[in-house]
């Protein structure tokens, strides 16, 4: 048994890669954002110094880890980037990616905001490590699910008809290599309907291809063999991988949903599940977030100027896809103007019901925020922090950040747990998930909550329940001595 082979630092947990990483977290990398900037201290930069560690600290913790924890790896590296180093460099210097500035009250209220949230968010994950001993009545035998090869195949059918059908509608396959820009246009001179409709068909491709194919490669194969599952296999995997080349390139698609998709099929792979592959893949990515993510919007624009290396600190303080502390600061502003507005919370998981037969449906965070800032483009995103917020203050991102740190810390348990067991939703579904909730973190929730529904309910429609284990052998009537020396017939024997 191997849990009580390494006790020295903590649980397994090598003590000096802990301190290393806290190092390049906690005091490097900040130190880096830093020394190029004349800093304005105040009370907001000094909460955010506070975030800055905690999420430094905790992003080291999980990269250090003696299980490979996605849910928590995905939490912790948007907290750290988006809402610790890119507000440090705002705040220091005063200068920020899109033109509404809040006044100090209001960046010091936000950056508070953002730390209870991550408070919350520890204390939840902390309690169900307390409590991972026990079962999960809902989780457990949720994330057990198997795939269903029938069901596999009928999903790879359905999203080849659906390419099919659906491609020349949208313009071809040239439309699906255009800019982001070029689409947006597109969209904007069409009309609403037809907008939200040619939105619904492009993740009605998206998402059912991608789908198919992590299915496809998670399939579980049968101990005596399957020709004929095995021939469908090979056949249906390259015309798959073409079609998500198609539907789910970085080009057209927005970069956090191609990233999932590729980090999905990459962390979904058995080599990778392992607690030291993990590390070493994390920490890859973790990388390639901080050093490339700022320069991958080269396909966004139709006219393509040559890449300009900058600072991180000027990227934090002039990119737009850093704004997520802004729009925070933009909805403690709005807050104060307008109030909270609990009936908020309802557009989300009521996404589906149209205006026509709800009148008073909320708007999109975002667009309420753009709105409230005079921003002529709407399209931004409102981080969960602050649409929390809008429903009923601190005491809502309390409730909503202690809820997810503790059913994603028993998310990442379980995983662990059925990470021998092929073909699981555990497998397939966790993965996923954990690079998705980037984009649930962002926000806005009105946005993404179409997606994500197809994310979650694809998967659980092409699996099944475990097969039921065979129930204990009865006990064994007493033999007569004689007969204990006969030889016996082993049936699996009986479990005691």
């Amino acid at each position: 048994m191997r849990a009580g082979r390494r006790t020295a630092g903590g649980p397994g947990r090598a003590v000096a890669a802990l301190g290393c990483w806290a190092l390049l977290l906690v005091v490097l990398l900040p130190l880096l954002v830093l020394r190029s900037l004349d800093a304005r201290f105040g009370a907001a930069l000094a909460v955010q110094l506070v975030v800055v560690v905690h999420t430094g600290a905790a992003l080291a913790r999980v990269l250090t880890d003696v299980r490979a924890r996605l849910i928590a790896f995905g939490f912790w590296l948007f907290s750290y980037v988006w809402l610790g180093l890119a507000p440090l460099a705002m705040l220091a210097t005063d200068a920020y990616p899109r033109g509404f500035v809040v006044d100090a009250h209001s960046a010091f209220v936000s950056t508070a905001l953002v730390e209870t949230g991550l408070l919350a968010y520890s204390a939840g994950s902390a309690v169900a490590a307390w409590r991972a001993g026990r079962g999960s009545a809902v989780l457990e035998p949720l994330l057990a699910r198997r795939l269903a090869p029938g069901r596999v195949l009928l999903l790879c059918g359905a999203a080849l008809l659906l390419a099919v059908v659906l491609i020349p509608q949208q313009g071809g396959l040239a439309a699906f290599f255009l800019s982001r820009q070029a689409a947006n246009e597109a969209a904007a001179l069409a009309e609403p309907a037809g907008s939200a409709d040619r939105a619904m068909a492009a993740w009605l491709l998206s998402v059912p291809a991608f789908w198919a194919l992590v299915a496809l490669v998670h399939v579980p194969r049968f101990p005596a063999g399957d020709r004929i599952l095995r021939g469908l296999r090979w056949l249906l995997l390259p015309l798959l991988a073409a079609v998500n080349v198609i539907v789910n390139n970085p080009v057209s698609q927005p970069r956090f949903w191609a990233g999932t998709v590729l980090l999905a099929l990459v962390f979904g792979a058995s080599w990778l599940r392992g607690p030291r592959a993990f590390r070493v893949g994390a920490a890859a990515v973790a990388a390639v977030v901080l050093v490339v993510f700022p320069y991958s919007d080269y396909f966004r624009y139709d006219k393509r100027e040559p890449v300009r290396i900058v600072s991180l600190a000027e990227q934090f303080t002039s990119n737009g896809d850093y704004d997520a502390f802004q729009q925070i600061e933009t909805g403690v502003d709005y807050v104060r103007t307008h109030g909270f507005t609990p009936t908020a919370a309802l557009g989300p998981p009521l996404f589906f019901v149209p205006r026509a037969a709800w009148p008073g449906k909320p708007d999109d965070a975002g667009i309420l925020l753009a709105r409230h800032a005079g921003y002529s483009f709407e399209n931004l995103s409102a981080p969960l922090w602050i649409e929390s917020y809008m429903w009923a203050g601190f005491p809502s991102v309390v409730a909503v950040f202690g809820l997810i740190g503790a059913v994603g810390r028993r998310i990442d348990e379980l995983r662990h747990r059925l990470r021998r067991h092929r073909g699981t939703l555990a497998a397939l579904l966790v993965p996923a998930f954990g690079f998705y909730q980037l984009v649930l973190l962002r926000g806005s929730l009105m946005a993404i909550v179409g997606p994500l529904a197809l994310l979650v309910c694809i998967p659980l429609l092409i699996t099944r329940k475990p097969g039921r284990p065979s129930p204990p052998a009865a006990a064994p009537e007493p033999v007569a001595p004689a007969d204990r020396t006969a030889p016996s017939l082993c049936t699996g024997g009986t479990r005691t």
